[in-house]
């Protein structure tokens, strides 16, 4: 159905006047005509009477208007829902419970009217593609190299360097330690069964361990970070890895102690991946957001892969 055909009678039945509708939508009254004459065509009934005072609405017309509103206001709605400005804006942040939440949350108590689609995709190489593809506005990821390089259309920014917790329970040798060194763990059984393979993730904590001649260990099934603290607790050998932004929470009888790594403190690389040209203007509050943060700058004494990008933001 021609939707100016449809919006033009709306406005004729809103007028009560051909010449007066034509004016309200700037086009000449043949065309108002027209454009009524293919929609009653189209529809097979007549929708208008014209009287000496103007048009009057058929029974046929009553019944035709309120739906005629309706194919407008939904056609409105589908268009608001992909421009930019109107729509959410989308972001991937990889968990729900990880440090790219926290960052997101926080642009948007800095942004309260900024509208937000929170979505979790699986890994790299699939928020690169949505980013293309459109299917999302940004993602939060760790970039790997070398061997593969981002397209030329899609930009990443480093945004936060995020130190590397040991977290353990209340019998582990290290429970009680201040910090403790990447050298201090080596002969430790890191448990970490949520790494998935092929992963940026899995990349980045494969480098830790060689650089660091650690043992971790992902055997075991994968029930999220829910599970975790309950082995942890009980367990006098296992401790794992998390970001110190990581959200995990247990019973206060835990006890689990998270511990600050240094000597060099291991941070996770995030960047923001966007495509150069997205326009969305909360995309662009977004990235002036965190760059005004210095969350990207790479502090002295840590250790990242070296394939994370090494700069400060543009």
């Amino acid at each position: 159905m021609d939707l100016n055909a449809v919006r033009t009678f709306v406005a004729v039945a809103d007028a009560g006047r051909f010449q007066d509708a034509a004016a309200d939508l700037s086009i000449t009254q043949q065309a108002v005509s027209k454009r009524i004459a293919a929609l009653e065509k189209d529809l097979g009934v007549r929708l208008f009477t014209r009287t000496a005072r103007g048009a009057r609405l058929t029974v046929d017309g009553q019944a035709f208007l309120p739906h005629a509103r309706e194919l407008l206001g939904a056609a409105e709605r589908a268009a608001a829902s992909v421009r930019p400005g109107r729509r959410a804006l989308r972001v991937d942040v990889i968990g729900r419970k990880l440090a790219p939440a926290a960052l997101l949350r926080d642009f948007h108590r800095a942004h309260p009217g900024t509208e937000l689609d929170v979505v979790t995709l699986h890994d790299a190489d699939a928020a690169v593609a949505a980013v293309r593809s459109g299917a999302i506005d940004a993602s939060f990821r760790a970039v790997t190299m070398p061997g593969r390089q981002l397209p030329d259309d899609v930009e990443a920014t480093p945004v936060l360097d995020e130190p590397l917790q040991l977290l353990t329970g209340p019998g582990h040798a290290f429970a009680d330690a201040r910090a403790v060194t990447p050298a201090e763990l080596v002969g430790h059984r890191i448990w970490m069964p949520e790494i998935v393979p092929n992963t940026e993730w899995a990349a980045y904590y494969a480098d830790l361990a060689a650089a660091f001649g650690l043992t971790i260990d992902v055997v075991g099934p994968h029930f999220g970070t829910e599970p975790l603290p309950d082995v942890l607790a009980d367990s006098p050998a296992l401790a794992t890895f998390v970001g110190e932004q990581t959200r995990v929470l247990w019973p206060a009888d835990y006890d689990l102690r998270r511990i600050p790594l240094h000597d060099p403190t291991p941070v996770y690389p995030h960047s923001l991946l966007r495509r150069r040209d997205n326009p969305h203007p909360a995309l662009t509050a977004l990235r002036d957001y965190l760059d005004s943060t210095h969350r990207g700058r790479r502090r002295a004494g840590v250790w990242a892969p070296a394939w994370a990008r090494r700069s400060t933001p543009p």
